[in-house]
């Protein structure tokens, strides 16, 4: 049975999707004015794991992640670039697409673009001001946050608290326009020459909240599932999210809201920080170090819990990384030499690993856990592989079973067949006769050969083998 740590009564408690075998889950996107950093990186990888663990145990899962295309970050950085707004904002989604297939995340049901939706954002826009939950002033549209009934508690604060917050974090214009410190903007009047679009209320742009609630409703309906971000959304984003949906639709807006913890940078444990140096980008993480091994590092994380990134971390993931595909590669060698049928005591070992691991992760998505069951298959996996005789069916089951719990933490494996060559196993062939006839320098030269094209050549007892470095 799948719990979830709800944020909002902050427990867990039983998922129930609103329509069966299907889920609905909204995850707030980045704004597209710089290449992702390791912190967006991780809501994206925690996010793309519990995605692929819902599809795992049989799910449907609609998964809407936005572009925030335009806001006073972009125009600020297009104006420095010498860009427009919608050319910067292309180049960086474009950006943001390579980087997260290099990290193995699966591509979103749909990425819809806060710009694409002005008609949707002004109509909601509308609504809230007709019901009194919003008001203009001087071109600009706030929402009245004392109007909705149990505002504050998403973040779980009361209401007079985070005024005085509020109050101290708003500049004297802005406050001058304000009936509360605590309104937020749903529409914001157009200065200068910048980006702009018509409206009720003269020309102007959205405010960032809005977008988030036009496009989960559009997409996937008034109420959802789930709704995920990093923490640090949870106020203010996430809860005006929550407001101003609720006020508009009158119903419920999110069943379960989940947030995922922070990364620190460094063997300090130091929030990331361009003011430290300490600043990395995806873009520039994955030119030395392997994706694969960035996204297995986060994706075994539990997804609340935080992340030190340093260097002792990512080396102990490239281990932990390569023991699971050695284990996989040793298992699929062996498919060559393999008896038919099957050993009923392997097999129920393997099922009841998986047993334990479904545990795991049923428990909140409990990454931690749930990978160490796929140490102990990976293990079982090699303890069976040294056989002497070994059963076609129970290696395969244990391939299967492998490669699936792995794949949830984005682990991809490559078969013989995918790296096979014919010109690296007549090397092979030509080097097993050379270590025949005694010609050990020809030999090493062969393997010095394979080793500069990556590959690494493996002697067991089955003979000789090799596996990409």
């Amino acid at each position: 049975m799948l719990r979830i740590y709800n944020t909002l009564s902050q427990q867990k408690e039983t998922f129930e999707p609103i329509k069966p075998r299907v889920v609905n889950m909204y995850v707030c996107g980045p704004t597209v004015y710089n290449y992702i950093h390791i912190g967006n990186a991780r809501s994206v990888v925690a996010f793309d794991t519990i995605r692929r663990y819902f599809e795992y145990c049989g799910y449907h899962v609609n998964y809407i992640s936005n572009f925030t295309d335009v806001d006073d970050k972009l125009i600020k950085a297009a104006n420095d670039q010498n860009m427009s707004v919608m050319d910067l904002a292309d180049k960086y989604i474009e950006a943001y697409k390579e980087d997260v297939k290099a990290l193995n995340v699966e591509p979103a049901t749909n990425n819809p673009r806060a710009t694409d939706n002005i008609n949707g954002i002004i109509d909601f826009i509308k609504t809230l001001v007709d019901k009194g939950y919003a008001y203009e002033s001087d071109g600009d549209v706030y929402y009245c946050a004392r109007k909705f009934n149990g505002y504050g508690k998403l973040a779980h604060q009361s209401i007079d608290d985070l005024e005085s917050g509020a109050s101290q974090h708003v500049n004297d214009e802005e406050l001058s326009k304000k009936d509360d410190p605590i309104d937020f903007a749903l529409w914001k009047k157009a200065k200068n020459d910048e980006i702009a679009w018509d409206s009720p209320w003269g020309k102007g742009r959205p405010g960032w909240h809005i977008e988030c609630s036009v496009m989960s409703t559009k997409y996937l309906g008034d109420t959802i599932d789930i709704h995920g971000g990093g923490e640090d959304l949870e106020f203010p984003h996430h809860e005006n999210e929550r407001a101003q949906s609720e006020a508009k639709t009158g119903k419920k807006f999110v069943n379960y809201w989940m947030h995922n913890g922070f990364v620190t940078v460094g063997d300090e444990n130091e929030k990331m920080s361009k003011s430290l140096g300490n600043f990395v980008t995806v873009h520039d993480i994955i030119k030395n170090v392997d994706p694969q091994v960035v996204r297995f590092l986060m994706s075994t994380t539990q997804y609340r819990r935080p992340i030190q990134y340093n260097q002792a971390n990512l080396d102990a993931a490239a281990n932990n990384l390569k023991k699971i595909k050695n284990a996989y590669n040793n298992l699929n060698y062996r498919l060559k030499d393999a008896d038919s049928f099957n050993d009923p005591k392997v097999d129920q070992e393997v099922r009841q690993i998986q047993a334990d691991f479904q545990d795991a992760m049923d428990d909140d998505f409990n990454a931690q856990n749930g990978i160490d069951c796929v140490y102990e298959l990976a293990k079982l996996g090699n303890v069976y592989a040294e056989r002497p005789i070994v059963f076609e069916q129970t290696v395969k089951l244990i391939l299967k079973k492998l490669t699936k719990m792995a794949s949830i933490f984005g682990v991809k494996f490559e078969t013989d067949e995918e790296i096979n060559d014919d010109k690296i196993n007549n090397l092979i062939k030509e080097r097993d006769q050379a270590r025949a006839d005694k010609n050990f320098a020809r030999s090493d030269e062969i393997r010095a050969i394979l080793k500069s094209k990556g590959i690494i050549l493996e002697d067991t007892a089955q003979g000789t083998r090799f596996r990409r470095e």
